[in-house]
């Protein structure tokens, strides 16, 4: 499992084994349409709820972590925006620091503000390098930030953003096109930053067929990161689940 705390920075690659993580915005669920995203999870295994936006304007929040923990298993994590976002029903944080951008406030100023809440929560912390692609559309996250995002075609600098953070001690890297993305992160930069870190990789955005899933696995992401497409297609995560499923029975067949 890639978020473990425990694990001794040299394994902290995993090795051939995917995971799939549904990312859910408060803004964009109800009760009902969450409890259906928790049944088909039941019944085709989701790995990690990532519950979380670059802008929430509503309290559904703190109800929609409720529900995951009553009906699900899959561990809860905090994708937060700002100091606001921090419940600790959820299991654990991942602590994004914008490396891809240079505005102060996402590389450290929300840290230090969350920092006494985060320490006081219980919630396992996972330090993450969160770098923003180019992917045809100006996303709210790189609106909300204030940030310029990486170049779509230019690898070298993603590989060379990830590879910072991985110096500057950073536990995982996010590579994310946004919500609405009108593509992928490209495999090409998938597998330069793969090349690049020994970090477990997060790739999500634009990622809204099983092709584009697929390639992005193949390209060395350890976790794909599926949400916008599944709010508006529930059966979408049958067909991700399977994948995923699939390359790990291949994975232990040749082990």
């Amino acid at each position: 499992m890639p978020f473990n705390q425990d694990r001794p920075k040299s394994q902290q690659h995993i090795t051939g084994r995917k995971h799939f993580a549904v990312l859910l915005d408060p803004d964009n669920l109800t009760e009902a349409s969450c409890l259906n995203i928790i049944a088909l999870s039941e019944q085709h295994p989701v790995d990690f709820f990532f519950v979380g936006g670059s802008l929430i304007t509503t309290q559904n929040q703190a109800g929609i972590i409720r529900l995951l923990k009553e009906h699900s298993q899959s561990p809860v994590i905090l994708f937060p925006s700002n100091s606001q976002h921090i419940d600790s029903q959820a299991d654990g944080i991942l602590l994004l620091s914008l490396i891809s951008g240079r505005n102060p406030d996402f590389l450290i100023g929300q840290h230090v503000i969350s920092a006494p809440a985060l320490k006081a929560s219980g919630l396992a912390v996972y330090p993450t390098g969160y770098m923003l692609v180019d992917t045809g559309l100006q996303t709210t996250a790189s609106y909300m930030s204030g940030t310029t995002p990486i170049p779509y075609n230019k690898p070298t600098i993603a590989a060379c953003t990830a590879m910072a953070g991985e110096l500057l001690g950073l536990q995982y890297v996010y590579l994310d096109g946004g919500s609405g993305a009108q593509k992928p992160v490209s495999a090409e930069m998938v597998a330069a930053v793969r090349e690049a870190v020994e970090l477990p990789l997060i790739v999500g955005g634009g990622i809204n067929t099983v092709e584009k899933a697929a390639e992005t696995l193949g390209a060395g992401a350890d976790v794909i990161v599926i949400g916008n497409h599944i709010e508006k297609n529930p059966g979408f995560l049958a067909e991700v689940s399977s994948l995923v499923a699939s390359y790990n029975v291949a994975l232990d067949v040749r082990r």
